[in-house]
């Protein structure tokens, strides 16, 4: 049955009908007639629902390794001042409210760093005020000899401020590099501070500066994995054999975890109306009429 003719019996609009198809489809309900077919059948649903399980249970499996990574890190710090502790000591750990406190103690740190400063710029393009502070410190460290590396989100490359920003530090011997998606804001000084925020996605809260040695160890490799496989900010991102971008690979994967597109536009610093730009953009050139068959022409395909 055609997309008009489901509207003529349903009295629903074309638009309500390809949501309630994608709908199905994510709940594999629905199914390609054959592969690289345009027509749909309806799956059985014992089977159907069988996979929609194992997706959420493969969901949730990668969500209890996220909290057993979590309970390890702080098994680390509660090690070692002993577990009948249940307050942070300054030692160990120290809590920053609010962002005039994070910015007062980042200061303080960016003065005495004396061999390295590493730092996840997460977020939309950088505040002129925060660039006007952080220049003369980022100077000083790097005359100092101290070096700078900082790793920022693809968007920002569209940024002119933060790119003037960019060229300047590399001017200076600073290296910087760009990655889709970064897992959160993260400075880390000399590898033996680390500051994280308290919220992940309100950086307004404040920040948590770690000084155990297994913690700050731990947000050191995390860095470095990340950098790895980041973009020198003076190289164009390239596309892979296939004509996709990083971020465009990105959010192909953000949305086939099943990310609403609001979601998928934090992760990757841009717009909502950006994220639906590129999400049409992709399905145009998968030939594809539905977010489902998006999908599944691009796992067809080797996209994802």
């Amino acid at each position: 049955m055609s997309i008009v003719e489901l509207c003529q019996r349903s009295g629903l609009t074309d638009s309500a009908v390809r949501e309630a198809l994608d709908e199905l489809a994510r709940m594999y309900l629905l199914r390609p007639a054959e592969p690289g077919s345009d027509q749909l059948r309806l799956a059985d649903p014992a089977t159907s629902l069988s996979a929609l399980h194992s997706r959420r249970a493969a969901a949730l499996a990668r969500r209890q390794k996220e909290l057993d990574g979590a309970r390890e890190s702080i098994a680390l710090l509660a090690s070692e001042y002993g577990t009948s502790r249940r307050d942070f000591l300054p030692e160990l750990a120290e809590r920053l409210d609010g962002l005039d406190m994070v910015r007062e103690r980042l200061a303080e740190l960016a003065e005495n760093a004396k061999e390295e400063c590493l730092s996840f710029m997460l977020g939309g393009p950088q505040k002129p005020d925060d660039m006007d502070a952080s220049e003369p410190l980022d100077q000083v460290a790097l005359e100092r000899g101290v070096s700078l590396r900082s790793v920022y989100q693809d968007s920002l490359r569209n940024d002119a401020a933060t790119a003037r920003y960019v060229q300047w530090l590399s001017s200076l011997g600073g290296a910087n590099r760009t990655v889709p998606s970064l897992p959160m804001r993260l400075v880390i000084v000399d590898r033996k501070v680390a500051l994280i925020p308290l919220a992940p996605r309100d950086t307004t809260q404040g920040a948590l500066v770690l000084h155990s040695e297994g913690a700050v160890m731990a947000m050191v490799s995390l860095f470095e994995e990340v950098w790895r496989h980041a973009t020198p900010w003076g190289t164009p991102v390239r596309k892979d054999q296939r004509g996709l971008s990083t971020q465009e690979r990105e959010l192909l994967r953000l949305l086939g975890e099943g990310n609403t597109d609001e979601m998928a536009a934090r992760q990757l610093g841009v717009s909502l109306r950006t994220v639906r730009r590129l999400a049409a953009d992709l399905m145009t050139r998968l030939q594809a009429r539905s977010r489902f068959e998006a999908g599944a022409l691009a796992a067809r395909e080797g996209w994802i």
